[in-house]
């Protein structure tokens, strides 16, 4: 079986997938008299990540696997194709699931300890509805509150490999102008405070963003704000 084989079958079986294959599933693409090792379906993978150089898709890796998907800077341009409106995230939200990224895990409490205000029960609902965030246990406190955390879907929808790879917290507050309590890259984050006394005021009444800003406002993956992620190809 010679490489250009396997690299075509490969390149085949992503461009269908529409999204993460791991080496495990592509090794299983073949028969398995002849079917090649898990080193050289990855030496496969190189070979086709070194030929999509310089083109306007990419091979990339993520915590499923890997997908071929447009390349972040034509994300704009490839957008064109899908007519309704983009993917857009109230401050809200992205405040919100940064704090459970870069914190979890993370109650509920917590989370609007830091924020001021009351965590919109749409924001968590959406998030837990798209597979982003669970529940990854409980605290050991009074009442057991829930401990939220980011699950593999998320790191899949944001071109991630591992938590590792998500951006620096000066850069994420670039993007979208957050101004969480949160450590800078290369600090330690400060001890978590204190829920606040008293119910604070929802984000919907807090004049922040709309409500129907707390959703996502289109469906599908895309280049989101938290993270610069572009749309994996539909095959």
């Amino acid at each position: 079986m010679s490489e250009t084989y396997i690299r075509n079958v490969i390149e085949a079986a992503l461009l269908a997938a529409g999204g993460s294959l791991p080496v495990a599933e592509l090794m299983r693409l073949f028969d398995e008299g002849v079917r090649p090792s898990a080193q050289a379906i990855r030496t496969a993978l190189d070979s086709l990540a070194a030929e999509y150089a310089g083109r306007g898709i990419e091979l990339k890796e993520t915590a499923s696997g890997f997908r071929i998907q447009v390349r972040p800077g034509l994300a704009a341009e490839i957008s064109r194709l899908w007519p309704e409106r983009a993917a857009r995230y109230s401050r809200a939200l992205l405040e919100t699931l940064a704090l459970i990224a870069y914190r979890q895990p993370v109650t509920r409490a917590e989370i609007e300890a830091v924020r001021g205000v009351a965590v919109n029960p749409n924001i968590i609902r959406t998030m837990i509805e798209r597979n982003w965030v669970r529940v990854v246990g409980h605290r050991d406190v009074p009442g057991h509150p829930e401990l939220l955390g980011t699950t593999r879907e998320f790191l899949d929808y944001f071109g991630l490999k591992s938590l590792d790879e998500l951006p620096p917290l000066a850069e994420l507050k670039a993007m979208g102008d957050l101004t969480l309590q949160l450590a800078l890259a290369g600090d330690t984050l400060p001890p978590m405070p204190e829920p606040l006394p008293g119910p604070p005021d929802a984000d919907s009444e807090a004049g922040e963003d709309p409500p129907e800003d707390d959703e996502l406002s289109a469906e599908g993956g895309g280049s989101a704000e938290l993270v610069a992620g572009p749309r994996a190809l539909d095959g």
